[in-house]
């Protein structure tokens, strides 16, 4: 999930050095996992979910402000470690405010406010001190006053990169991709207009395509393309049909394949599922809980006959829950650490098309095939260096073919026909950072990625490089350990991989903060005409196949002053940013589109310094910023789709409180300042 970790040897590839010596950022999310491999592993031992010895360190891709990641400093910790001449003074006020939460260590109503070092360390390192430090050389991996070991030290615990970035970057990729104009004229992609309407630049409007539809009397070959292609053009808009709201971040979202079926996972280990038989009138369904989470459900997948939801955290067990609403027994545990006898965490996972596997990626750089009837993993594979943030398999009506996508920066392709020497079939290089989220068409052939360099890639199976061909790559050369969890990625930065063997390469969204998933849209709602993807800018984009933009839905904007502030240190607490005053912050971290109607559902971080989640709808309206229907849109409600009255009416508050005249001399008067904020 993070860069780091101490990569076994592979094969015949040569032995690696260690990862806290590699040019990638080694992270204490390992020392977590080699403790645990000393610690009595049952799971009666093990901390539950609000446990005080569970809020200690929580390991995994994002860290909470003042929990987690003032571990991860502690960790870092060492006597010897100096500033130079670098001094820091701070003052707090005896009432503190809004800036400065007691909870993050001062004392109520004390000058003598104490704050740790790894706390202001973090603060820190989060809001600018990296900015002060990296006039030295740092960010390109220069010593400072010439001790290359400080240098060393302090990089890693700031997350600066270690091997400086060329210039300015290559030129970017061609938009319009002339490749991805191919597949988008091939007819595996939807379905383009006539000639005709093409030479006169006439478009269709939903009107004329129905009533070609209603006028056809053979609706097969070219006439059953147009058929389907009424609904290609139907994106939904940023209007959002309702806002849902929970206390805590959201960090995954799907509908099931039929669409019958939604569920939501959030920060809190509770998976909350909802009836979507009617996509435009959602009805709350039941939630489970992780008993033994460890800082969030990191995944969760539904069964091919929607009957059960498999779903884990930063361990090696799985949670095997029924959905029915009437079977209110504890779920099913699925132990995957058969195969290695040791523990990790579990960044993804996958049903099978057939329901009886399971294949999930791990901490500690493997992928490992479950059989649920058995309860045994039946094959591991580890050959990848890195965590392996994301799992797929590549058909629905075939288990032989998986992929799985790394922190390595690799996206290597399993034939489990072929796996006597333990070997993938083949691999995907193109990536420059690691890899984040992968999402298979289901054909067989076309696959999608999203990596931290800020690039989402098509890419076919038929161009994959053989492993004899990899073999002689090194692919640390081609990245550069960039935190994407705190640094920000340069702006029009773009560094082309000279192995790269994708097919079509798509830019504009942001992949920051956490492991933002993309996905190809359905074939019946969209004619498998795009692909999309959440952003750390709070939007979903959607792109044609040539690369080009096909809309956008602006989550951020839609649900910005929804919910009122908290101003206790509850709220500072769980912030993921903090600076002064919280702002309304959104990082769509995952969307899923509606299988057989225009709806996109966004699953999201949102709220005062991202401290909560949403999962906002999202349908086709062809452009309205109102709807006459009932109930009105932009609602809000609770996570069991309860009105949320107050949420809607501090809305309007807040609308109503900015439409007001700025007056033109001095500035805002204190109490009209509160009342806005």
């Amino acid at each position: 999930m993070n860069s780091g970790g101490s990569p076994p040897t592979t094969g015949d590839r040569p032995e690696e050095p260690s990862r806290r010596d590699s040019p990638a950022i080694w992270h204490p999310a390992r020392e977590w996992l080699e403790e645990d491999e000393e610690d009595d592993h049952d799971i009666d031992n093990w901390p539950v979910s609000g446990s005080s010895e569970n809020s200690d360190f929580r390991p995994g891709d994002e860290f909470d402000e003042f929990e987690g990641y003032e571990a991860q400093m502690n960790d870092f910790e060492d006597p010897e470690l100096h500033l130079g001449n670098i001094h820091i003074e701070f003052a707090m006020d005896d009432e503190g405010g809004p800036g400065q939460p007691a909870a993050a260590g001062g004392q109520q109503g004390g000058r003598h406010s104490r704050v740790s070092a790894a706390r202001l360390l973090n603060l820190l390192a989060s809001n600018g001190l990296r900015h002060i430090l990296h006039y030295n050389g740092w960010q390109g991996g220069g010593a400072m006053d010439g001790d290359e070991e400080d240098d060393d030290e302090l990089g890693a615990l700031f997350g600066l990169r270690r091997r400086a970035r060329r210039g300015d970057g290559d030129p970017l990729p061609t938009v319009p991709s002339d490749e991805g104009r191919k597949l988008m004229a091939s007819g595996d992609f939807g379905s383009n207009s006539h000639y005709l309407d093409e030479l006169k630049k006439r478009r269709k409007s939903l009107a004329m395509r129905t009533m070609w539809r209603e006028l056809g009397v053979d609706v097969s070959g070219n006439s059953r393309r147009d058929v389907q292609s009424i609904s290609q053009g139907l994106i939904p808009g940023s209007v959002a049909d309702r806002i849902i709201h929970f206390d805590s971040r959201c960090y995954s979202g799907q509908f099931s394949d039929d669409g019958n079926f939604f569920f939501s996972c959030s920060q809190d280990f509770k998976v909350r599922m909802y009836d979507t038989s009617n996509p435009y009138d959602w009805k709350y369904y039941k939630t489970v809980d992780y008993p033994f989470g460890q800082w969030t459900i990191t995944d969760a997948s539904l069964s091919p006959d929607n009957k059960f939801l498999a779903y884990t955290s930063i361990r090696n067990l799985v949670c095997l829950a029924p959905t029915d609403p009437q079977d209110s027994s504890e779920p099913t545990v699925l132990d995957l650490s058969s195969a290695s006898g040791r523990p990790f965490g579990i960044w993804s996972l996958r049903f099978s098309g057939d329901g009886s596997e399971i294949v999930a990626g791990t901490s500690d750089n493997s992928v490992i095939l479950y059989d649920v009837e058995t309860r045994q993993s039946v094959l591991r594979m580890h050959k990848h260096v890195d965590d392996v943030n994301a799992v797929c398999f590549g058909d629905k009506s075939s288990p032989h073919i998986l992929y799985s996508g790394s922190d390595d920066s690799t996206l290597r392709v399993w034939d489990r026909r072929s796996m006597g020497d333990g070997r993938e079939a083949g691999v995907f290089i193109g990536h420059t950072e690691g890899l984040t989220y992968i999402d298979s068409k289901g054909d067989g052939r076309y696959v999608l990625s999203n990596g931290k360099d800020q690039n989402m890639k098509l890419w076919d199976l038929r161009k994959m490089m053989t492993t004899a061909r990899f073999d002689n790559i090194d692919t640390r050369r081609y990245t550069s350990g960039f935190d994407y969890r705190f640094e920000p990625y340069p702006e029009n930065y773009y560094e082309a991989h000279p192995h790269d063997c994708s097919v079509v390469t798509f830019r504009g969204h942001k992949v920051l903060k956490t492991l933002i998933r993309c996905h190809f849209s359905p074939p019946e709602s969209t004619d498998s005409r795009y692909v999309y993807t959440g952003s750390a800018d709070g939007k979903v984009y959607v792109y044609n196949l040539d690369a080009t933009l096909a809309g956008t839905m602006d989550v951020g904007q839609v649900t910005a002053d929804t919910r009122p502030q908290d101003r206790g240190p509850w709220q500072y607490h769980h912030a993921y940013e903090f600076s002064g005053d919280l702002a309304w912050q959104t990082c769509v971290r995952d969307a899923s589109w509606h299988p057989n109607a225009p709806v996109v559902a966004a699953t999201s971080w949102n709220g005062w310094g991202s401290s909560t989640g949403t999962c906002t709808v999202h349908s086709w309206n062809n452009g309205a910023t109102e709807d006459e229907g009932t109930p009105p849109v932009s609602r809000n409600y609770d996570c069991q789709l309860k009105p949320k009255v107050d949420y809607d009416n501090f809305k309007e508050d807040i609308r109503r409180l900015r439409s007001r005249p700025v007056p033109r001399r001095g500035p805002l008067d204190d109490e009209y300042a509160y009342e806005l904020w």
